[in-house]
């Protein structure tokens, strides 16, 4: 099994070993490592998919027979070669505030120095109108929590699922809500990855798929796609599976996404939602895309940010400053 080397990527791909070998199947980590591990520039500067394509060529070459990742890391356009054969039980997939004196969201006086590294978050942050001054925040998930017990931040913003994977979770004093913040497609889920031809692998994998989250990811990931966005675009996107009643009034399962798009000032925020089956999770996504488009999305993932704007947006980071969201983090 190919693995980053981090400590969060570590306990990731721990989780899917330990599910393997109590299935009865042998199996063992090796660590790669990814041009985002050995460069400390932004996702921006070094490419969509650096957390991801040097798993993908030893797993090509047949070094190693599984490849595990933040789901959110990977490019949206499928690789034929691979199969994402599990996609196992999503961890909470909300963000997380970690701030100085157990605060929470509301109560940091403005102009309060909050680190974060996904325009996602600058752009939903903004928009809340709280006068933060929002800084680029790089290093592991220790590095950037030291960053506000050593008080030179205020408070960091950083993915929920993460903190949680590595025990960290007493550091947080707010999960932030979805109405508050949208998190990024598919966070908080791993993919479990083999070869397309290795038959045998895919069949072993698929014990440890859990139907509800991949429907949930397929929708977010689809609202991705049709937005023809990466993982570093200011877009959210929640699914969850939720209880409803059919026509005779039994009790039905159904997907609820929700989606946005944010101009990076923070300037307009668009939000929209949709539920339907889980049988067609990909159309929902798709189709709550063109919605999005609809209502103007496209005018904001374009439009460059204003920093000629107030002062809590001119401090505030632009896209080229800011590094990728994903949970796995970059350790440099």
């Amino acid at each position: 099994m190919g693995t980053r080397g981090s400590l969060l990527a570590l306990t990731q791909s721990g989780t899917v070993r330990d599910a393997l070998i109590a299935n009865g199947q042998p199996a063992e980590l090796v660590i790669v490592k990814t041009a985002g591990d050995q460069s400390s520039d932004p996702v921006q500067q070094i490419g969509v998919g650096v957390f991801t394509s040097a798993l993908r060529d030893e797993l090509a070459a047949g070094t190693i027979d599984i490849a595990v990742h933040s789901y959110k890391d990977l490019p949206t356009a499928p690789d034929p070669r691979f199969t994402i054969a599990a996609i196992p039980p999503r961890e909470d997939p909300r963000d997380a505030l970690v701030a100085r004196d157990g605060l929470v969201l509301g109560e940091l006086p403005a102009g309060s120095k909050v680190g974060t590294s996904a325009p996602r978050r600058v752009a939903q942050l903004r928009a809340l109108g709280l006068g933060l001054d929002l800084v680029p925040l790089r290093g592991n998930l220790d590095t950037r929590l030291r960053k506000v017990t050593d008080g030179e931040l205020d408070a960091v913003v950083v993915a929920r699922a993460g903190l949680a994977r590595i025990d960290r979770l007493g550091a947080v004093t707010e999960a932030l809500e979805p109405v508050q913040m949208l998190p990024a497609p598919a966070q908080g889920a791993l993919a479990v990855e083999c070869r397309s031809d290795d038959t045998a692998m895919v069949e072993i994998l698929s014990a440890l798929d859990d139907a509800g989250t991949r429907a949930a990811i397929v929708a977010e990931r689809a609202l991705l796609a049709e937005l023809e966005a990466g993982c570093t675009a200011p877009i959210g996107a929640l699914a969850e599976v939720v209880e409803s009643l059919d026509d005779n009034g039994r009790i039905v399962e159904e997907l609820s996404l929700r989606g946005c798009a944010a101009a990076i000032d923070g300037s307009d925020v668009i939000r929209a939602s949709v539920v339907g089956p889980l049988t067609a999770a990909e159309e929902l996504g798709r189709s709550l895309a063109r919605e999005l488009l609809e209502l103007g999305a496209r005018d904001l993932l374009t439009t460059p940010p204003d920093v000629g704007g107030p002062a809590q947006e001119a401090a505030a980071p632009t896209p080229a400053d800011l590094t990728n969201s994903s949970p796995m983090e970059n350790d440099k």
